[in-house]
């Protein structure tokens, strides 16, 4: 058997922290960013590069590493755990975890802070705070039904919010349009997501969305969210409103699961597995719509 000490190692250590970091969702924090600051602003520069740096990596770390700390009695009797769908943190590891993330996060923050002004301050305040209120310990909003779907959104949109608020760009109609729709998009896809667990939740006494609707009305209500996000897209500008056709694919992926019951809710990790991969063809099409609109502004 190997031991604590020998299993600390650097190199074990820093594959623990990268696979805490969830390499997969980078990009979802990292992309709104990115495209949002560039559209706004219209030329790479430090910011740009600071900002996507940091909202690749280190707001990751310190989103899922935090979680995997204080979530880790719940996460030993939850079968998904363990792989690229959520770490099993190793007690030896949890210290490291939290001082990794507060390390990487402070210099990056740091520099984005000389970097703006007071607004995108308040912006990246609340976008830091949503990401520990998530999961520490005295504010746990995932254990808030309703509270944690608005707070998952929110470690996604406030990227983009944050990108845009830095580069100084005009908040119009219809790019509140796009926001919204993309605040109700998170939202559905973290009840959506809850639903799996609703079983090794309720064994462990978490609360979520998910175990106080239980599994049929949540789906239900992803399913509205969804649709009413693709709605949003409706009041934005051409070629953005071809955006709102991309909630149809979550739309058609969540059917199998409308009636779905309490007792097989474990049945609707397929359909998040299937939503993993629907968020790199999505991605994918939305780069191509903004490489079109990219001409024109």
């Amino acid at each position: 058997m190997t031991t604590p000490q020998a299993a600390r190692t650097p190199g074990a250590t820093a594959r623990m922290l990268l696979v805490s970091s969830r390499p997969l969702s980078w990009v979802n924090t990292a992309y709104p960013f990115a495209a949002a600051y560039l559209l706004a602003h219209g030329r790479i520069d430090a910011a740009w590069i600071i900002g996507t740096l940091y909202f690749l990596v280190p707001y990751n770390l310190a989103m899922y590493g935090i979680n995997d700390v204080f979530d880790y009695e719940s996460d030993l009797r939850n079968p998904r755990k363990g792989g690229v769908e959520g770490a099993l943190l190793d007690r030896r590891f949890h210290k490291v975890t939290l001082a990794a993330a507060v390390a990487s996060n402070v210099p990056f923050l740091a520099a984005l802070v000389l970097l703006g002004g007071p607004l995108s301050w308040l912006v990246l305040a609340v976008s830091v705070f949503a990401v520990v209120a998530y999961s520490a310990p005295g504010l746990r909003f995932k254990e808030r039904p309703f509270l944690d779907s608005v707070t998952s959104s929110t470690h996604f949109v406030s990227p983009a919010v944050y990108g845009l608020v830095l580069a100084g760009a005009e908040f119009t109609p219809g790019l509140w349009a796009v926001l919204g729709a993309f605040f109700l998009w998170g939202m559905a896809s973290q009840a959506f997501g809850a639903v799996q667990d609703i079983v090794p939740d309720r064994e462990g006494g978490i609360s979520s969305i998910a175990t106080v609707l239980g599994a049929k009305a949540v789906v239900r209500l992803a399913a509205v969210l969804y649709l009413a996000a693709g709605a949003l897209m409706l009041l934005t500008p051409w070629p953005a409103v071809l955006a709102g056709l991309l909630a149809l694919p979550y739309l058609a992926s969540l059917l199998p699961y409308l009636n779905l019951t309490d007792a097989e809710s474990e049945r609707a990790n397929a359909g998040w597995k299937r939503f993993l991969k629907l968020n790199f063809a999505t991605g994918f099409l939305v780069t191509l719509i903004i490489i079109w609109y990219w001409p024109g502004r």
